[in-house]
């Protein structure tokens, strides 16, 4: 019987494929559990479209990422922080602290899950920060964080 996969199947294949399987096993495990649907033309077109869909929008979500980070990467960004006379942090600035504070200055939405920091900061100074944007735009940008007076 020939089937369309609806969802990732181990050793059969993967989402939108025509795949000839036994009957039995599609009619008793592939079909009951929502893993497949019997193959039909109809079908394929509307899974087709469905990928063509995913496709534009991937393409329209990696064109916004690349223009913030066109934007982050503009100039350095200041984060004001309260600090000690060594220049030691109170506390520390951690990815959701750069993503609302750059969102403050940008007025760009950020998400904190964007900036990769090995560590959070805890001392004043000039660091390159991590981004990594959806649709796999990834780059650094470079933050300086200041003493707060």
């Amino acid at each position: 019987m020939k089937v369309i996969l609806l969802k990732d199947v181990p050793k059969i294949g993967k989402k939108g494929e025509v795949k000839e399987v036994s009957d039995g096993y599609a009619r008793n495990y592939l079909i009951p559990r929502g893993l497949a649907k019997e193959y039909t033309k109809g079908l394929e077109r509307a899974i087709e479209h469905e990928k063509e869909i995913e496709r534009k929008r991937r393409e329209r979500e990696k064109e916004e990422s690349e223009k913030i980070l066109k934007e982050l990467k503009k100039r350095t960004h200041i984060i004001k922080a309260k600090a000690g006379k060594g220049g030691k942090i109170f506390g520390a600035v951690t990815a959701t602290t750069l993503a609302e504070e750059i969102s403050k200055l940008t007025g760009l939405k950020l998400d904190k899950k964007w900036f990769k920091l090995e560590k959070p900061i805890k001392e004043v100074g000039n660091y390159s920060v991590e981004v990594s944007l959806p649709g796999g735009v990834r780059d650094t940008i470079e933050i300086k964080v200041e003493r707060e007076e």
